[in-house]
């Protein structure tokens, strides 16, 4: 049977999994949209396609499936770059869909015509360093090639974004709707793995004095939280994770070091640097932030041991003893079953860092006492089930202990402003829960009118705004680093309470500690969309392990 390519289009998303596409409309892209109608693919109108993009990742990073934007040529794929960029960096699964003048004018001025033709700009090329897959489909005999190797992309470990730009007169064509048959839906296998690689990484368990685990967000991806919880309470390994593993492990307990980082408390680096003989990544990059500029002390001395479903990462930056690329959960699973076939002996942890602030980290939480303890009330409060989707990242990162089946999102990626609140609305329509975006008062002002898409789809939201009327990291680099010569880091602000009013949503204003009781014990926190604004000195400047 004959089909549109537009509606070939939207069948491959439903054969997918893609359950919402975000985006905006445009003339280029109307036959896809019109057959959007008569879908299971629902359609969401955001106020900006940036905004579209960064939904898209929050859904794909909540759900674990396939995220999916739309927009029309021209401006409408531009506005996408910083998003998609983001997705790139964090590999998630994202179709984007692009509109694109019809083919017959290539090269002749048409109106927002990208095909790089007649001195067009070249959509092609601007979005080849950001996308894992990119085509301009011209004609439709290798449409089935195309969309083949989308699927196979988007559907694989190591995924990441997949473009595909469509002529207004090629959407409009008809083709065989037997062309989905040729493609497969999905997964393919994970890599295999060379045999008895578990035995030798529980060998080396063994061996040390005082392993430790470095846990990241490839153990969230694998659904390994559980396993390693028990490879570590089975053997007596502390677990530190990297900022985007944050919750692999409770970190309430007694075995959780907390989170690595250049912008964390230094406990687990002081912890790995002084005492472990065996360092285990599971799932982590060594990254800038996570390895501390990559400090040599924190594997000088150390057998290493990397467990990786992403080839790419084994050994990128560091030798490893053991590198093992599979997935981790069956790496860990098999591990447990070697430690307990040999007797494997519990760990002794009299290293184990006193729990509780130190009297330094006590002086500089003062400072932020307000923020610290929102995120203790907010592990308090909503203990289970939460997601919080955070481009501050400092705070959060000291103050917030991970657990319960909560889910911490950080703003990683190319670390872009504006994130956190398109983000959480995406996540939102894939997941329920208590949802929350955290930013500060210059982030809020690059995306807040997405709140109203919230407003508009009734998906509940808490978007927690840090005000100190300044570009905070700037500021303090200026102050630092530049003799406090301030400079574009300033601004005056808009009454929130008010913004809020005209949106339509709820305002909390967060002052003193009474103001915090007063937000937990009366705020609908689940139901509703509130806009929840704390007070924050624009000099009061959070410490990283480098400045001390």
């Amino acid at each position: 049977m004959k089909i549109p390519v537009g509606e070939l289009i939207v069948r491959f998303m439903e054969r997918l999994g893609v359950e919402v596409i975000f985006g905006m409309p445009g003339a280029h892209v109307l036959p896809i949209y019109d057959r959007l109608v008569d879908s299971r693919v629902k359609s969401v109108l955001v106020k900006h396609e940036q905004g579209a993009a960064f939904m898209a990742g929050g859904y794909a990073r909540a759900s674990g499936r396939v995220g999916a934007c739309i927009t029309t040529a021209g401006p409408g794929a531009t506005n996408l770059v910083t998003g998609i960029a983001n997705a790139w960096v964090d590999k998630q699964p994202i179709l984007v869909i692009t509109g694109e003048t019809s083919t017959y004018i290539f090269g002749k001025g048409g109106l927002q015509e990208s095909s790089g033709e007649g001195g067009t700009f070249d959509q092609a090329a601007l979005f080849k360093g950001i996308t894992r897959y990119h085509k301009i489909v011209e004609r439709t005999d290798y449409l089935g090639q195309v969309l083949r190797q989308a699927a196979k992309i988007l559907l694989a470990p190591d995924s990441g974004p997949v473009l595909l730009s469509l002529p207004y007169n090629v959407q409009k064509e008809l083709v065989d709707e037997e062309i989905l048959d040729g493609i497969a839906f999905a997964a393919p296998h994970g890599a295999k793995r060379r045999p008895h690689a578990a035995d030798e990484m529980a060998q080396l368990i063994a061996a040390a004095r005082a392993p430790v685990i470095v846990a990241g967000y490839g153990c969230i991806k694998a659904g390994a939280q559980e396993v390693v919880a028990q490879l570590a309470e089975r053997v007596g390994i502390p677990v530190a994770t990297s900022l985007k593993g944050k919750g692999v492990i409770d970190e309430a307990a007694a075995l959780s070091l907390g989170c690595i980082g250049v912008t964390s408390d230094g406990g687990a680096y002081r912890y790995v640097v002084d005492h472990a003989d065996l360092v285990i990544f599971l799932g982590a990059g060594f990254n800038e932030r996570t390895s501390y500029l990559w400090d040599a002390r924190l594997l000088a001395g150390k057998k290493v041991v990397q467990v990786d479903a992403d080839a790419a990462q084994l050994e990128k930056v560091f030798k490893a003893d053991l590198a093992i690329h599979g997935d981790i959960r069956e790496v860990i699973d098999e591990t447990l079953a070697a430690a307990a076939r040999d007797g494997l002996a519990r760990k002794t942890l009299d290293r184990l860092p006193p729990r509780g602030p130190t009297a330094a980290s006590a002086a500089v939480s003062e400072k932020f006492r307000l923020i610290e303890r929102f995120f203790v009330k907010l592990a308090e409060r909503v203990p289970h089930g939460a997601m919080v989707f955070d481009d501050n990242i400092i705070f959060a990162q000291n103050y917030y202990k991970v657990g319960g089946g909560n889910r911490y999102f950080p703003n990683s990626g190319v670390s872009s402003l504006g994130h956190a609140i398109p983000a959480a609305i995406g996540a939102r329509f894939a997941v329920a829960g208590p949802t929350f975006a955290i930013l500060g008062d210059g982030g809020f002002q690059m995306c807040a009118m997405e709140i109203m898409t919230a407003v508009n789809y009734a998906i509940p939201l808490n978007v927690v705004l840090i005000n100190n009327g300044t570009m905070g990291l700037i500021r303090k680099n200026q102050f630092q680093l530049y003799g406090e010569r301030f400079i574009d880091c300033d601004f005056v602000n808009p009454d929130f309470g008010l913004l809020a009013r005209s949106f339509g949503i709820e305002h909390f204003r967060i002052a003193a500690e009474p103001d915090l009781d007063a937000l937990f014990d009366s705020a609908d926190l689940r139901g509703k969309i509130n806009l929840i604004e704390i007070i924050l000195d624009k000099n009061a400047f959070p410490s990283y392990l480098s400045d001390r």
